[in-house]
């Protein structure tokens, strides 16, 4: 029996692929349960129309992430933190507040895409990793100096 997999199903397939199996198991456990769809041809069309729509999706996000990553390459910003003795920062830098300087510069990225192994506690120059994609990483050099005193 021809199915369509709406669920992942261990041992069995993934989202959206069509499978065959036995007409016991689809019709008393996968149906039921909603895991899959009887392969019609109503539903295999439909199918190849979602995964049609799921492809130019992701092309088009794939073509966002790389003009965002064009624009991050070679990008450079400076946070200025308040600092006491010996130059130890009041407070941390943090992913959050890389991301806020790079929409200050005009760069939207998501506080999340930046990885950042542990808050920025100290004065310095520092290479911090933005994951626009599972496969697009660009890395953003972040200058963290004193705060002028008033």
């Amino acid at each position: 029996m021809q199915i369509i997999l709406i669920e992942d199903v261990a041992n069995l397939g993934g989202i959206g692929d069509l499978v065959a199996v036995k007409p016991g198991y689809a019709r008393n456990f996968l149906l039921p349960r909603k895991f899959a769809i009887l392969a019609s041809s109503k539903n295999v069309a439909r199918l190849e129309h979602e995964k049609r729509i799921a492809s130019f999706k992701l092309t088009r996000a794939k073509a966002e992430s790389a003009e965002i990553a064009k624009k991050l390459s070679g990008t450079s910003v400076t946070i200025a933190r308040k600092v006491g003795e010996q130059d130890k920062l009041f407070g941390s830098v943090t992913s959050h507040d890389v991301a806020q300087a790079l929409s200050d510069k005009g760069v939207q990225v998501d506080r999340r895409r930046v990885h950042l192994a542990e808050p920025i506690k100290a004065l310095g120059e520092y290479k911090v990793p933005v994951r626009l994609r599972a496969d697009i990483t660009v890395e953003v050099k972040v200058v963290v100096v004193a705060e002028p005193s008033a």
